[in-house]
């Protein structure tokens, strides 16, 4: 397992763009975006590996958020662009070394950084 922190949440206008950062104590072959609304499930956001050469993202999110890593400062981010309310949750940054869209197959979990969309 890995230790991650996040970082960049906050309150923003819809339409508005956030940056979340996520440092780590180590990088795995998968890093990846996970966010949980208030009443529901936590739900896949976007994975990359890890030379960045494959990316993948939620259908809602997808052509709006874009992930990326940079292995030299053990540091994933997410942009988020055009946000939305419904983009409101607290945002998680996850490590596995298989990866996929399932929370389940991730063993390293962040405390979680707010995100707030107003409409």
């Amino acid at each position: 397992q890995v230790q991650l922190v996040e970082s960049g949440g906050g309150l923003v206008q819809a339409g508005g763009s956030l940056r979340l950062s996520c440092a780590a104590s180590g990088m795995r072959y998968v890093m990846a975006w996970f966010r949980q609304a208030p009443g529901k499930e936590r739900e896949f956001v976007a994975t990359v590996t890890w030379s960045s050469t494959n990316t993948y993202y939620a259908d809602s999110v997808k052509g709006r958020f874009a992930i990326s890593r940079d292995n030299a400062k053990n540091t994933v981010y997410l942009q988020m662009n055009s946000l939305k309310p419904e983009d409101t949750a607290v945002y998680y940054c996850a490590a596995s070394d298989s990866g996929g869209s399932s929370r389940y197959a991730y063993d390293s979990w962040g405390q979680g950084t707010q995100v707030t969309v107003s409409s």
